[in-house]
């Protein structure tokens, strides 16, 4: 295998550095190339692909006291369904009150909230799908909106991270040292947190169509990144992964040295890009033991593509640390800045809620997932991994390569809707 790419090594002491908006950013999770480690046996089809399905969420822990994660998940699909019921119909009236909406399934309800008086119909709407709590907010999504924008007009590379609260009481934001008289640039309250930093965060013998959680290799440089979804472009197949690991023209190849494709479309913006190789519907991922093991590694349908609300449980899929789940979003809609890269908006801020590796150097491009709870062999396409906060929250790396790496408990991605929107892609490619 061959070295990290260079830049993201010198970038963040193995991983690019990117700002997000209330927490230490995460790196680019992209550029290792380090061979796997002991990954242990599995049924495998031509090209290495694992030939069985598998159930991955099963092997971490429950929170929340729920029996199942199946239990916990069919709560969460029935406030995500609700939660993007209201968004839609909320942001089609420019003179909205809404403000955000947490969907966290450990509180047993979903929390919207809002400037104002919400419809009694809407309200009325959601309450029949899932327990729903409306609460009071100071400012609504597009007042805070305008003040992040304000801000990072202001304020400049000085925040790393910045967007709206959930609960509409200010903006979120990230910096590396402070930043006097934030409140004053933006003209709302914000919730500032020093020390924040991001960097850019593949499996190892794919074959077309190309499933994500793959590892890939870029050939001008050698540095290793992870498939993300398969997407439809102008009406072909194309492979989703993040812009940090390639420039435009760059042939993208598998670690055996197939060639998947060259990179056609990237966008800084969303750090998203499309390899010109042919998608597939699936994912690979992987059960682990205690330790962060693989254990066995298996196949994924993908069902569609979700939006992650705020308090929802996600799983991720790198090629390096493999199949990560109990990770939990914390914030969503954020602008970060990407130190030697540039500022990457449709981020969502996650952190696993154990204090685990939730990705790492050589995930980035990888997978975000929701598992649906109807059956739990199938996912819902919800993000592609960016980068990671290694200054705040390094840990010990998980899956095929747990040594060598940068790993991290605290995440972001992006939102699979805004990358996607990014480079072209109309939707992902169903299993």
């Amino acid at each position: 295998m061959t070295r990290p790419h260079p830049t993201v090594l010198r970038s963040a002491g193995m991983l690019r550095r990117v700002a997000v908006a209330a927490f230490g950013v995460t790196m680019l999770v992209a550029g290792v190339a380090t061979a796997p480690a002991t990954a242990a046996p599995a049924p495998a089809a031509p090209g290495g692909k694992a030939a069985t399905t598998g159930s991955f969420v099963d092997s971490t822990p429950v929170p929340g006291g729920f029996a199942s994660w199946k239990e916990l998940l069919t709560l969460q699909q029935r406030m995500n369904t609700a939660a993007a019921r209201i968004t839609k119909i909320a942001q089609r009236d420019a003179k909205s009150g809404f403000a955000g909406v947490v969907a966290d399934p450990t509180t047993r309800k979903l929390q919207v909230y809002w400037k104002g008086e919400a419809p009694a119909s809407l309200v009325a709407t959601s309450r029949a799908t899932v327990p729903t709590e409306v609460l009071p907010a100071a400012y609504t999504r597009r007042e805070l909106d305008v003040a992040a924008a304000k801000l990072r007009r202001s304020a400049g590379d000085k925040i790393t991270t910045v967007g709206p609260r959930a609960d509409g009481a200010g903006l979120l934001v990230g910096t590396q040292s402070g930043l006097l008289g934030a409140a004053s640039m933006a003209g709302v309250p914000v919730t500032v947190q020093t020390g924040v930093a991001a960097a850019p965060a593949t499996r190892w013998d794919d074959s077309p169509p190309w499933w994500g959680g793959a590892a890939w290799r870029n050939t001008a440089t050698g540095g290793g990144c992870s498939t993300g979804f398969g997407v439809f472009q102008g009406g072909v197949t194309r492979v989703l992964s993040a812009a940090h690991c390639a420039n435009l023209n760059v042939v993208a190849a598998d670690p055996t040295g197939q060639t998947i494709g060259t990179v056609t479309t990237r966008n800084i913006g969303t750090d998203t890009l499309i390899i010109a190789g042919s998608g597939g519907g699936r994912v690979f991922n992987n059960s682990t033991d205690a330790s962060g093991n693989v254990v066995s590694e298996f196949n994924n349908q993908v069902i569609g593509a979700l939006a992650s609300q705020v308090g929802n449980f996600v799983c991720t899929s790198g090629a390096y640390s493999g199949t990560r789940c109990s990770i939990q979003v914390r914030a969503r809609d954020l602008c970060i800045n990407v130190r030697n890269f540039g500022t990457v908006c449709g981020q969502v801020q996650a952190e696993s809620t154990t204090r685990t590796n939730a990705v790492g150097q050589g995930d980035s491009g990888g997978p975000v997932e929701i598992v649906n709870a109807a059956n739990t062999l199938q996912v819902w396409a919800t993000g592609t991994n960016t980068a990671i906060d290694d200054t705040n929250t390094a840990t010990a790396c998980t899956g095929y390569v747990p040594t060598g790496r940068t790993c991290a408990w605290r995440m972001y991605y992006e939102d699979i809707f805004s990358g996607m929107a990014g480079v072209g892609a109309s939707g992902v490619v169903l299993g």
